[in-house]
């Protein structure tokens, strides 16, 4: 146990009714049986002192004293001198597994999309920001605020996005936001008041939480194609929608970048149509063979919300993010914030502004390309040495890429058989919006895979993506792959 914790007695919801006829020390008796017997209170956990539990009862500490030392005796609790009282090992019944079966095998590889790596979340340097923003925080800080959020992070946001994205961005404009899918949430309603009746998303894309999204805001969400240029422009107009969901810098999950004349017209139809461009800023942090990519909200701030999060620069249980808004949604966006949740947590906030003006959230970012940019030559080196005639595309940016399988194999046959052979595929059908398995596809996540196991992964999968795999010789292998 801690030193800072030894004189800390934890609280536990018990009461004691004087009316019922029972003895106050069989209740309490029971009471902490059934605790410990349903895993309320679990294996080495702490009890109250006798001295506090007593007071908090009003019962006399002799009588919590002659509860413990039976319950010890019974092999619920277990005391050592100058230590805590805590739950014996095994005291309590375990729960029966919910349902018969083999456990799920570990991955070799687990090739899953969209995973920084989060063994490289940076915690030390993250704990001495929420210290330091603890110890300068105002008191008044720990009120509601402003449910735009601080404005000390705000003010940071501003400077970091103009710095490094080439954003329009003014302090007074932004909201922060619980990530992503909350940003958008939140912009959604805001353009369905002011009369957005359609919202169209790139295809392959998120069309889950795209449709998930609008129908809560009562949007109708419509796919619009990409290809090698972006998002299809022509395509978006004759959708009729009044708003589009695009990944300009680095286009999810294909990879490629709005082409320059691509984002001009985009802007232009929006001017056009009165709509509004939702700029999905995901991971324009992490370039490898080109220049950066200029935000879209800086060549028209006045039509493009712009929403960026630290779930890829960070780590995703951070839940910070903000959404950069044109002068007319600023009002109406931070008014769903009031009403979703009046504000997201101020202390988090203020780690993060501290974290990015000390300059170690730079540093971070600095080692994590050195870190993505090797996993990424471990992947194209493992497929040149196993698998040389499988394409690999998106490679340009971020931590995930898309591997073209052979024209005539079955997607979801190669996952599956890739599962057997405990490595995570995961195919680009569930990027479409109807959901279409060809061409064959699989995006390949290296966020979160060490070198050794993107090498290990590819060797024991090579066979599936070549489309070399042939039917068993005889018993012994696994469904019908070598």
């Amino acid at each position: 146990m801690p030193p800072q914790w030894a004189g800390l007695s934890p609280e536990l919801l018990l009461s004691v009714d004087r009316d019922s006829g029972e003895q106050l020390r069989a209740q309490l008796e029971r009471q902490l049986r059934d605790a410990i017997r349903t895993g309320r209170l679990g294996a080495g956990e702490r009890l109250p002192s006798s001295r506090g539990l007593a007071r908090e009862l009003g019962l006399s500490r002799g009588l919590v004293q002659d509860c413990y030392a039976q319950l010890q005796a019974e092999g619920y609790l277990m005391t050592r001198t100058g230590s805590a009282t805590r739950v014996a090992p095994g005291a309590h019944v375990p729960p029966a597994p919910a349902s018969p079966g083999r456990t799920a095998p570990r991955l070799i590889a687990d090739f899953r999309h969209g995973v920084p790596d989060l063994g490289s979340f940076p915690i030390a340097d993250w704990l001495w920001a929420t210290r330091e923003a603890a110890r300068a925080m105002p008191t008044s800080d720990l009120d509601y605020g402003d449910p735009r959020g601080s404005s000390v992070l705000r003010e940071v946001v501003a400077g970091y996005l103009r710095r490094v994205r080439a954003a329009a961005a003014d302090p007074e404009r932004i909201v922060v936001c619980s990530g992503y899918a909350q940003g958008l949430g939140l912009t959604l309603r805001a353009l369905a008041l002011a009369g957005v009746r359609e919202v169209a998303y790139e295809d392959p894309g998120g069309p889950a939480t795209a449709s998930a999204a609008a129908g809560a805001a009562g949007l109708k969400a419509v796919p619009v194609p990409v290809d090698e240029d972006g998002v299809d422009v022509r395509a978006l107009d004759a959708s009729g929608a009044r708003a589009v969901v695009v990944t300009p810098a680095h286009q999810w999950p294909t990879g490629v970048v709005l082409a320059p004349r691509r984002r001009i017209a985009l802007i232009e139809w929006a001017m056009r149509r009165d709509a509004y461009v939702i700029e999905d800023d995901y991971d324009a942090e992490f370039r490898y063979d080109r220049e950066p990519v200029g935000a879209l909200q800086g060549l028209a701030a006045d039509r493009v919300v712009s929403i960026g999060t630290v779930s890829k620069s960070l780590a995703p249980a951070l839940r910070i993010g903000w959404i950069l808004c044109p002068p007319a949604l600023a009002a109406p966006v931070t008014e769903a914030k009031r009403l979703a949740d009046r504000g997201s947590p101020t202390l988090d906030q203020l780690a993060l502004a501290r974290l990015i003006e000390s300059g170690r959230h730079d540093r971070h970012l600095r080692r994590m390309r050195t870190l993505y940019a090797a996993r990424r030559t471990a992947l194209v080196d493992a497929l040149a040495a196993h698998a040389p005639e499988v394409r690999l595309t998106g490679l340009a940016a971020g931590f995930h890429a898309v591997l073209h399988l052979a024209p005539d194999a079955d997607e979801r046959s190669v996952v599956a058989a890739a599962r057997e052979r405990s490595v995570g595929l995961y195919g680009m059908s569930a990027c479409r919006s109807d959901g279409a398995t060809a061409p064959a596809r699989l995006v390949l996540g290296f966020g979160d895979v060490g070198e050794r196991a993107i090498t290990e992964g590819v060797a024991a999968v090579a066979d599936l993506l070549t489309g070399q795999a042939r039917p068993p010789a005889g018993p012994g292998t696994r469904r019908g792959f070598r």
